[in-house]
């Protein structure tokens, strides 16, 4: 455990002393963010434009996560245990994409089709059965869409194979 803490505030301490616009915090056995993280980055949360949390056991993300990192690019949160992400990821002007691959979401995330510039969403390896293809075809950005290794409906597996406007891999 205290290895662990170690290795996230290495890493925090990095990205703060290097100016990075990265935060890369993925095999660090976190169970959420951690709160002393926001502290630490305040001064800088402005300039992060990439966070990895992948390969962590995080079972939620909290809202303070998009409300502190506003101008927020890629999010890469795989291989976690997430089975929702709060409301206020809808609220992100700047993210273009989220990784959300091997997981354990049952429900299409809907929030996400409310963010105009997502380009990119990969939800592979999750249990989703439905996803909502009319809003995710008037999401105007959105070039690629992964539902790979889902337990997709028949309904939604034909809406997929429809023409639209974004590559989908399913």
């Amino acid at each position: 455990m205290a290895e662990a803490v170690a290795n996230v505030a290495r890493r925090v301490n990095a990205t703060v002393e290097e100016g990075s616009d990265t935060l890369d915090l993925s095999n660090c056995k976190l169970m959420s963010f951690p709160d002393g993280v926001f502290k630490v980055l305040r001064s800088v949360s402005d300039s992060i434009r990439v966070i990895t949390l992948a390969d962590n056991e995080m079972k939620s993300i909290s809202s303070k996560l998009f409300s502190t990192f506003t101008q927020l690019r890629e999010l890469d949160l795989r291989g976690n245990v997430l089975t929702k992400l709060p409301a206020t990821v809808g609220e992100m002007e700047h993210l273009t994409s989220i990784n959300l691959a091997n997981n354990s979401f049952s429900i299409f995330p809907d929030k996400l089709t409310e963010i105009a510039t997502l380009e990119r969403i990969n939800l592979q390896g999750n249990s989703i059965t439905e996803i909502p293809v009319e809003k995710l075809t008037d999401m105007r950005a959105l070039k690629w869409l992964n539902v790979k290794s889902n337990p997709l409906d028949p309904n939604t597996q034909s809406a997929l194979q429809s023409p639209h406007g974004f590559e989908t891999e399913c």
